[in-house]
């Protein structure tokens, strides 16, 4: 799997205007430690050479209490806690604004040990890889369906949880085209470390023409393996778990296949999607993904190979 073209994975590499925000705060924050640092570190450096001990000096003099010197310690860090404040009080306004009844452009569902991507307004749903559309105000609904996990790309922002039964709003609006990737950030299962997110940020144009690809229904296989290979796909189990647009195939338990020749990626971010690696997995996924949902079917390499010949021709 490539993934030496995806931008560099740092919450300062931001690439959401929600992510700027957070970043130039922490800014703010750095520079007035800094300043807090100087200042305390300056007079006291100061105080340890001008009033250091000397050959012959007598008992120094003795002060207690100072008002003036007391009211200005408390005021000053007062003032600007209480900037700090108004200023965090802001930013979370600005990345987590009531959402009211609006609807998610893009609902996440977290799974072990994978990601569903769902587009209520065009229908499409995919798994794993994320398109956005550059910068568009989204909204996406963050849900939970088996355990909790966390939806994280660090060049997004924040991280929003995926609980079950209650799901979370996450506020996006991209600034730049790009390739980047995340993590579930909520250790979920075994498999945790290996529930990547791999985002892609097109122009609307290009989002648009992956959506309308997206949305048909691929036409029947008019090879002869892979037509073998759709009889055994729809003959097996696979169709307890997986959904293929136009076919019998409408379980929602596993990723949704109907595209899944577009897909860059097998078992979310573990292996290149080709046509070798597409039929090893098939033959026992548990020697990519240990603990994965997905069982060894105990299937004859031909006949793995035929089932990945059928997915490899749904675009």
């Amino acid at each position: 799997m490539d993934l030496s073209n995806s931008e560099v994975s740092s919450i300062f590499n931001f690439a959401t205007e929600q992510a700027r925000t957070i970043v130039y705060l922490q800014y703010i924050n750095i520079a007035i430690c800094l300043g807090f640092a100087l200042t305390v570190g300056g007079l006291l450096t100061y105080a340890v050479i001008k009033f250091r001990h000397r050959p012959g000096d007598g008992e120094p003099v003795q002060h207690s209490g100072n008002i003036k010197l007391e009211i200005t310690w408390t005021v000053i860090p007062t003032l600007i806690f209480l900037f700090l404040g108004v200023c965090t009080g802001v930013v979370m306004h600005s990345v987590n604004p009531p959402a009211g009844k609006r609807q998610p452009d893009i609902i996440v569902t977290g799974h072990q040990f994978w990601w569903e991507y769902r587009y209520p307004k065009s229908g499409v749903v995919t798994a794993n890889e994320l398109y956005l559309p550059n910068g568009a105000d989204l909204m996406l609904e963050i849900r939970g369906a088996d355990v909790i996990h966390s939806f994280w790309v660090p060049a997004f922002g924040e991280k929003m949880d995926a609980i079950p039964g209650h799901p979370n709003k996450l506020f996006l609006k991209t600034l730049r085209t790009g390739f980047f990737t995340g993590q579930c950030s909520e250790y979920c299962g075994a498999q945790h470390a290996l529930m990547r997110i791999l985002a892609n940020v097109v122009t609307q144009k290009d989002f648009d023409a992956w959506a309308e690809s997206q949305a048909k229904v691929p036409g029947p296989p008019t090879d002869k393996t892979a037509l073998h290979g759709q009889e055994l796909f729809m003959s097996k189990t696979c169709v307890q778990c997986h959904s293929i647009a136009g076919t019998n195939a409408t379980a929602t338990v596993a990723p949704d296949l109907t595209h899944l020749a577009d897909r860059k990626t097998i078992g979310a971010g573990v292996i290149a999607n080709n046509l070798d690696n597409l039929t090893k997995w098939i033959m026992d996924p548990q020697d990519f993904k240990p603990g994965c949902n997905m069982p060894n079917m105990q299937l004859p390499k031909s006949d793995a190979h035929d089932i990945a010949v059928y997915l490899e021709s749904l675009k």
